[in-house]
């Protein structure tokens, strides 16, 4: 009795925090994204909407001889663009997403990011489907429209547990390539610690799709704080080493390896043609959001 309490306890917290994150990301969506999202991510392209008499002005190629034939004067077909898309969330959930030093845990942050991008697709009436990826495709969620499927899409993000600790994003693109037929957008939430190389599956997502990666990361993932010896994990691979955080040297050997591996995921989405956003877990996510949506809007 005492575990189905507990059990209780935590379907109300859950629901609880679905809710909050709800309240939050649709009045995000509505009051700010809904119209950078629409601008910056377009439809698949044009579809035939009416045929129309010919206007001064009209391109004489879009001329419908058959219509014109019947009518002895000049129609043309006319065109609208096909605005729904269908948006596809990779997202991280190997270890390192449950470190949170400063701020929020990446967790945490990517929940609110994905709702948030969630309830803008579905504004836009756009589909929205979630791939979950460790160091192997954990959960594939298939793209679906409404507010259901959004509720349902958080509650995996929140509850969801997965086999593997590590990371592998070209395990990731792989299967988005292959599963996702129509072109679609990709968000790629990660913190983008992995030692595989994913340069050409993500190139090739990029052809196929409309990519876009999201960066969540720790200030602590960049810089160590000078606190004498401490014992630290690698949470993916369990491994334990002593660092002395006293020593200059050390600090700056760890802040050189931050500024190495930024340097290689830059260098990568630049090759690929990739719009990226990096967030720290203790920033407010809105303004980066904004400033990707503004970027493509350019393109």
């Amino acid at each position: 009795h005492f575990t189905e309490k507990n059990s209780d306890m935590d379907a109300n917290e859950l629901l609880r925090k679905i809710r909050r994150i709800e309240i939050k990301s649709r009045g995000l969506s509505q009051n700010i994204f809904a119209g950078e999202y629409h601008t910056a991510f377009k439809g698949r392209g044009v579809i035939f909407s009416e045929v129309r008499e010919y206007q001064y002005g009209d391109d004489i190629r879009d001329i419908d001889w058959n219509v014109t034939a019947r009518h002895n004067r000049p129609y043309v077909k006319s065109y609208e663009e096909e605005r729904e898309l269908t948006v596809v969330l990779l997202i991280d959930v190997s270890a390192s997403r449950n470190f949170g030093a400063v701020g929020d845990t990446k967790k945490e942050v990517m929940t609110e990011i994905a709702a948030t991008l969630a309830f803008s697709s579905i504004q836009n009436n756009d589909k929205v489907g979630v791939i979950f990826f460790s160091d192997k495709v954990e959960k594939f969620i298939p793209p679906k429209k409404g507010r259901k499927h959004i509720l349902l899409i958080i509650r995996e993000i929140l509850e969801f547990q997965p086999e593997n600790a590590g990371t592998d994003l070209d395990v990731a693109f792989q299967f988005l390539n292959r599963v996702i037929k129509k072109r679609c957008t990709a968000f790629v939430l990660s913190d983008f610690i992995d030692s595989h190389d994913y340069s050409s599956s993500l190139s090739i997502s990029n052809m196929k799709h409309d990519v876009a990666a999201i960066q969540v990361y720790d200030k602590r993932d960049a810089k160590l704080p000078d606190v004498g010896l401490i014992r630290v994990t690698d949470i993916e691979t369990g491994q334990d080493m002593w660092l002395d955080t006293s020593s200059k040297r050390v600090r700056t050997m760890y802040e050189k390896e931050w500024y190495s591996r930024q340097q290689h995921l830059s260098n990568i989405v630049a090759k690929s043609g990739v719009d990226l956003a990096s967030i720290a877990t203790d920033e407010d996510f809105v303004r980066a959001l904004l400033a990707l949506f503004k970027k493509r809007s350019t393109h």
